[in-house]
């Protein structure tokens, strides 16, 4: 059995489980493929909650939720919460009710922006071929680096754990196989902290006993109307013809019809770009009032350019995003003559949007979004025309000077108050 030490990277061949011969570590990753494996797959294991825990070690022994409000999702919820019951995306409230002791804190998207950047170039160091999926997951294709890092796929990718652990302070977990569809699935099969192989010779077998939900792709709308058409298992889509997945499906059949044969195509792309920019909140009651919801929305338009501004962008098309108080979700874009990463532009175009909408319904959360990004160069050109507009963007240009030498809180509109 091809096998390799998790804390020393020893790299071996043994035919029973047993600790490592070179440092006695029981932490072995052993199959029989493992050497030939490079797709990889690797996710942090409760992101925000273990940045929170590193910073504090009072919070180690302690339930920690990372969300806030009563109105407000669980961002993430660390593992001992999750024994509870607690997971992402689920309502404040019933979380509170789950686990009534969790610590509950605010999200710090500064801090973890920073430690994903430090574990970014962690992987860098791996491999050119990173294709991050979010900020704490991203996809590794360690083909052809065995002769640079003197190891195999699985030897750097325990390697680059370890300093994760070490130098970072959070934990990450690993799923390594053949295509990016099986290494996802991999690197949720025994976290935190795991390192989990499938390999091709078992990839059928493996997925004919996994239930549906655990298909990527596959949300609870669809797993509702598979399992009202009697599919529960990815072994069923195995015995189902293609072009029926599709006629049901659509195009999520083909990729269905695919996926269950341990068959994915699909290769890393580390250049992937980002095709919008967004910000919303949920409020913390329901509001109708076009005036109220107009004061939330230039917080989220000034944190939209800013991060415009930050990655040199601008983008076409400004879309508002609402939700209703019975969850039906409301989306409106529209596309402008050029393009803008000003918050002034971003703001008026998000209160045109906004005021038709506001006929009596009410919403629990907002949201603004830019997106058909394209670089900054030739954005936000002088209007001839309407000369009020073209002294607005000059004044958010000044205040974004002031910014930049005396810090972001320096200076603000008068509508920030």
């Amino acid at each position: 059995m091809q096998t390799v030490c998790r804390d020393c990277f020893h790299e071996y061949e043994q035919e029973h489980d047993g600790p490592c011969p070179r440092c006695d570590s029981p932490r072995q990753v052993m199959h029989e493929e493992l050497f030939d494996l490079t797709m990889a797959h690797i996710d942090c294991d409760a992101f925000y909650a273990s940045i929170e825990k590193r910073d504090n070690p009072a919070l180690l022994s302690k339930p920690l939720i990372i969300g806030g409000g009563h109105r407000g999702v669980v961002s993430t919820a660390c593992y001992l919460a999750r024994g509870y019951g607690v997971h992402s995306a689920m309502p404040m409230f019933k979380a509170n009710k789950l686990c009534p002791d969790a610590v509950v804190m605010p999200p710090n998207m500064k801090k973890y922006a920073a430690a994903s950047k430090e574990i970014r170039e962690i992987f860098d160091h791996l491999t050119p071929l990173v294709e991050p999926l979010s900020i704490d997951e991203a996809f590794l294709d360690l083909s052809g680096t065995e002769k640079l890092h003197h190891a195999r796929a699985a030897a750097s990718l325990a390697r680059a754990a370890k300093e994760i652990e070490q130098n970072i302070g959070i934990t990450v977990s690993i799923g390594l196989s053949y295509n990016k569809f099986l290494a996802k699935m991999a690197s949720d099969m025994n976290k935190p902290r795991g390192f989990s192989v499938v390999g091709r010779a078992e990839a059928p077998g493996f997925l004919a006993r996994q239930p549906i939900s655990n298909m990527w792709g596959v949300g609870k709308v669809t797993q509702a109307k598979m399992k009202r058409n009697g599919i529960t298992t990815i072994g069923q889509l195995q015995h189902m013809d293609k072009h029926d997945l599709m006629k049901s499906y659509g195009i999520l059949g083909e990729r269905l019809y695919h996926f269950s044969r341990g068959e994915d195509v699909r290769t890393v792309s580390p250049d992937s770009k980002v095709k919008s920019i967004s910000n919303e909140i949920t409020l913390d009651t329901d509001i109708a009032d076009f005036d109220r919801l107009r004061k939330l929305l230039w917080p989220l338009c000034e944190k939209v350019s800013s991060r415009l501004k930050a990655k040199h962008l601008a983008g076409w098309t400004i879309t508002l995003k609402l939700k209703t108080a019975n969850f039906r979700q409301v989306s409106r874009s529209l596309s402008l003559d050029s393009p803008t990463r000003m918050a002034e532009v971003i703001f008026e175009t998000g209160m045109h949007l906004l005021k038709p909408e506001c006929q009596g319904l009410e919403y629990r959360l907002i949201g603004i979004g830019v997106g058909n990004l394209a670089s900054e160069d030739g954005a936000d050109q002088p209007d001839l025309v309407d000369t009020g507009k073209t002294k607005k963007l000059e004044a958010e240009k000044a205040m974004d000077k002031i910014r930049g030498r005396f810090g972001t809180d320096k200076i603000k509109k008068g509508r920030n108050f």
